[in-house]
This record gives structure tokens, C-alpha cells and sequence, in this order.
């Protein structure tokens, strides 16, 4: 039969010391972490505007329903409202999809300039991680 892997051994050796440096898990920890909040902060933030972005467009469309309020004279006159309604909703709907658009790029660009930024990082760290190696061998 074959014989199970101990990984609980595994790890108490990789985390005693015995194959890893403690101070770069540290450091690769805490930049994970980093990268995360900004990460987070930048969804967070496109989620905010989009939450605004629905609200105004919520009040707006709310607003222009309240022509279907007033009595109209004729019958004919509520399809009338019904067609000026449903008109300004088209005209206005481009124009509001716009606006997420934005939101969206806005948080797309940060997004790439994020990962970006944590490539070069890494990158920094991985010739003076190699250099290291050299050097000690």
C-alpha cells in the first residue's frame, strides 16, 4: 500500500524556518494583504458610484411618472403621456448607461494600474530575491 503524506509535518518545517525565510513569507503576507484592500477599495468605490448612479436615475424616472398622475380630459390624452413618457425614458437611458460606462472604465483603468504596479513590485522582489541566491551560493 502506499504511504500517506504527513502535511502536518510539511508545514511545521516549512514554517520553522527550515525551508523558508520567515521574513519574506511575512512580507509576501502582508503585500498579499495590501494588494487586497486596494483591490477592495477599488470595487467598493465603483460599487458606491453605482449605487448613486441607480438612485438618480430611480428619482428621475419616478419624477417623469408623475405625469400619469393628473386627470387627463380624453382618453387619448393618457397614451399621449404614456408616448411623452416613455420617449423621455428612451431619450434619457443612453445617456445614463453613460455614466455606469464610466464608472466601469474608470474602475477598469485602476484595476490595470493596480496589478500593474504589483507586477513591477514583484518583479523588484524576484531579481533581489535571485541576487540573494547568488550570492550565498
Amino acid at each position: 500500500m502506499t504511504k500517506t503524506i504527513d502535511y502536518t509535518k510539511a508545514f511545521q518545517d516549512m514554517f520553522s524556518g527550515k525551508f523558508a525565510d520567515m521574513n519574506a513569507v511575512n512580507d509576501l503576507v502582508q503585500d498579499a494583504a495590501e494588494f487586497g484592500a486596494k483591490f477592495n477599495k477599488i470595487a467598493l468605490d465603483a460599487a458606491e458610484k453605482n449605487v448613486e448612479l441607480s438612485n438618480a436615475w430611480l428619482k428621475d424616472t419616478i419624477g417623469k411618472y408623475g405625469a400619469f398622475t393628473k386627470v387627463q380630459a380624453e382618453p387619448a390624452d393618457y397614451a399621449k403621456v404614456a408616448a411623452d413618457v416613455a420617449a423621455a425614458q428612451a431619450q434619457a437611458a443612453p445617456e445614463h448607461i453613460a455614466k455606469f460606462a464610466e464608472v466601469a472604465k474608470s474602475a477598469q483603468m485602476a484595476t490595470v494600474e493596480l496589478v500593474m504596479a504589483a507586477g513591477k513590485e514583484f518583479q523588484a522582489d524576484a531579481v533581489k530575491a535571485a541576487k540573494t541566491v547568488v550570492k550565498a551560493a
